[in-house]
């Protein structure tokens, strides 16, 4: 019987790499921080991790704006270091995911140069400019940071296209060489042993050939994302990476509809795409039965299968939107253990295995692109630098000065703090996924909906039985067996019932 692929079921940790860990003083993590961090990921129990972009760049965007595909900026080491890391993580068990950037490039980027230097070029066709419309911007498109998606070129007179920052102009995917430039890329990295990409904003390649301007008071633009060629360039990747062994490809398609997402993967193209309405619901019962429900009948299929995204380096981080202080992190804490009961590939966040909220970075520290553009927030408060000390002065981080402030509750959320804690969300981490290891992953995907209390939600898979009480006071279940985990408090069992505290997931082998 042939075993099911790696990524089916695989933990993946997220690593912002510029906020784990930091080994040559300046500030900003690196590669080399990561390997040394290996055996930390090893222990926690996940078994891919995925590493935000290292190429070189002008870090306008914070390295979303690649100026080489095929190299490594110093500030995060060299091609020696990505393949160390790669031949390490692998003696490990751990496999390696890479991002990859193909809506837009870097204005540093050299096909990007050419363009603007000579109108005449070839490359010119590789970007979208556009003759000025009267004087303005060619339509009327909004960037996602804030302000119009058009950049004029005073050379020309022409405007080019930035769905983000006007430092990351798309690219023409309707040429068909920007296609065979990154097959280049795909194959550069396959080559030296990565197990496969995370693709950056990967339903917004293709755009409406005609540019029409977006219906008043749209709320996503029509015509500027989710094109239906751009299917076709996954399955040209699929066949590229099925023509190595054993890798894969997981989209993040930032659509809230999953019948929309759910059109981007399957066996002939992506493997997985990121499920990004499970991050958007409530921490209600009835919101989670739907998205669990929902997510299981359209992605765990023949060629893809769920995936569970709670946090990541673009979204407030899950126990801030779930209350903030304790009660966040308590949320928290019961949302990942049903998330990781289910089929499916869970993404962890790094740091959320802390319980690490949203911080509050002041607005003369921040880095944003989007606040600069826009006042918005942006995304700073998610991406602080990982806290593994209790020392003020880098938390181990750094030797340096960090980047970016950490959360002010560093000193006490932190990996040294909370290795010591068998009641930190830390060893809670570590115990869920040992046991999601060791007896979650042969239960198979079957999922049976158990009859609960209106402010629970009960499941069995198998012989596993997981009870989720979203309430604020404990709720009972006419349950009886062995409970496995709890994500807080203590159950109780007592004459054929379980007693669940509030806010709390557990796991019980049940008999009978």
């Amino acid at each position: 019987m042939q075993s099911e692929p790696w990524w089916r079921d695989a933990v993946f940790y997220e690593v912002y790499i510029r906020s784990l860990a930091d080994t040559d003083g300046d500030g900003v993590g690196d590669l080399e921080g990561l390997r040394r961090k290996l055996p930390y990921l090893a222990d926690l129990g996940v078994d891919a991790i995925w590493v935000t972009p290292f190429y070189p760049s002008p870090m306008h965007d914070h390295g979303y704006d690649v100026a080489d595909y095929c190299n490594v900026d110093p500030r995060f080491g060299s091609l020696a270091d990505v393949d160390a890391l790669v031949a390490e993580a692998h003696a490990a068990g751990l496999r390696i995911v890479i991002d990859v950037v193909p809506n837009h490039t870097s204005s540093d980027h050299a096909w990007f140069r050419e363009a603007i230097a000579d109108p005449t070029s070839p490359k010119r066709d590789w970007y979208i400019f556009r003759p000025a419309r009267d004087g303005v911007p060619p339509n009327n498109w909004q960037s996602v940071f804030g302000g119009p998606a058009w950049q004029r070129d005073d050379a020309s007179g022409e405007f080019y296209l930035h769905l983000f920052d006007a430092s990351q102009p798309d690219l023409n995917w309707r040429n068909p060489d920007v296609h065979e430039a990154f097959h280049s890329v795909l194959r550069f990295w396959l080559d030296r042993g990565v197990d496969g990409f995370r693709i950056d904003v990967a339903h917004a390649l293709y755009k409406d050939e005609a540019l029409r301007d977006d219906p008043v008071g749209a709320e996503r633009s029509p015509y500027a994302w989710d094109q239906p060629e751009t299917l076709e360039v996954w399955k040209e990747w699929r066949r590229l990476v099925d023509s190595y062994d054993d890798r894969m490809l997981v989209g993040e398609v930032f659509l809230y509809d999953p019948d929309r997402v759910a059109q981007y993967v399957g066996a002939d193209r992506l493997h997985q795409a990121f499920n990004f309405s499970v991050a958007r619901t409530p921490f209600e019962a009835d919101a989670f039965r739907e998205i669990v429900q929902r997510s299981l009948q359209l992605f765990c299929r023949p060629g893809t299968t769920a995936t569970w995204v709670l946090s990541n380096h673009d979204l407030v981080r899950h126990p801030t939107r779930f209350g903030g202080g304790d009660i966040g992190v308590r949320r928290g804490r019961a949302a990942t253990a049903l998330l990781l009961a289910l089929p499916g590939s869970p993404y962890v966040y790094q740091g959320e295995e802390l319980g690490l909220e949203q911080s509050s970075v002041p607005p003369e520290l921040r880095q944003d692109p989007v606040y600069f553009r826009s006042g918005r927030d942006g995304r700073d408060g998610c991406r602080t630098p990982m806290p593994w000390t209790a020392d003020p002065l880098g938390h181990g981080f750094t030797s340096g000065a960090a980047w970016l402030p950490f959360d002010k509750d560093a000193a006490s959320r932190n990996v040294e703090i909370e290795s010591g804690d068998e009641q930190s969300t830390l060893w809670f981490y570590r115990r869920c996924l040992q046991l999601r290891r060791e007896v979650v992953r042969s239960l198979g995907e079957e999922l049976t909906w158990v009859d609960a209390p209106d402010q629970m939600l009960a499941w069995r898979r198998g012989w596993l039985t997981v009870a989720t009480n979203f309430g604020d006071t404990a709720e009972q279940l006419a349950l009886d067996g062995e409970v496995l985990l709890s994500s807080a408090g203590a159950p109780v069992m007592e004459n054929g019932k379980l007693s669940v505290p509030a806010a709390t997931t557990v796991w019980l082998r049940v008999s009978g």
